[in-house]
């Protein structure tokens, strides 16, 4: 996977949780698991490279409104094993976690603050939903005026038809880099 690593890049690596990632978590996305090590290998490279790898993490509370409004089961629930991310992208000292409440990694949180402090202008995005919480994330910071990168082997969706859709819709719609 070729990325320039420059002084302005950000890896934001979303939702790699438990309740996504493993089998029978309680909102299991199957295809997370086949991106974990295309995932593993770009923060690391990242990492190597000096560049910030920021964890964007779904962190409900048990009665979450989310859940009923949208019709999820709860999952990441706080203090949960299912809202830890997946040891197999353990964070590293230096590396920042966002938690979120919603699909946007940039919805009440302080996403942006971090990244303006940090000088980041440009972002390369993975994890998962590809069409949820990927694509309301490479919006928000499209809107924002981030320069936008999705790493096509590094994202993946509850079905087929709606990752493709997801990616799409980001290259198409919004101007996102698909990579």
């Amino acid at each position: 996977m070729k990325i320039n690593f420059e002084n302005d890049t950000a890896v934001l690596v979303i939702d790699m949780l438990e309740d996504f990632v493993r089998e029978g978590g309680a909102l299991e996305v199957p295809s997370a698991r086949g991106v974990i090590e295309n995932i593993r290998e770009l923060i690391g490279y990242a990492r190597r490279k000096g560049s910030p790898v920021i964890f964007i993490c779904d962190s409900h509370e048990p009665d979450d409104p989310e859940f009923k409004k949208f019709g999820w089961p709860p999952h990441a629930v706080k203090g949960t094993t299912g809202a830890k991310i997946i040891w197999e992208l353990e964070p590293q000292p230096g590396d920042k976690i966002v938690e979120k409440k919603t699909y946007s990694g940039f919805f009440k949180t302080n996403l942006e603050g971090i990244l303006n402090e940090m000088g980041i202008k440009k972002l390369v995005l993975t994890g998962c939903v590809t069409h949820i919480c990927v694509l309301f994330t490479a919006s928000d910071a499209v809107l924002r005026g981030f320069e936008v990168s999705v790493v096509e082997k590094g994202v993946a969706g509850l079905a087929e038809e709606d990752h493709q859709a997801g990616l799409r819709i980001m290259k198409n719609v919004l101007g996102v880099k698909i990579i």
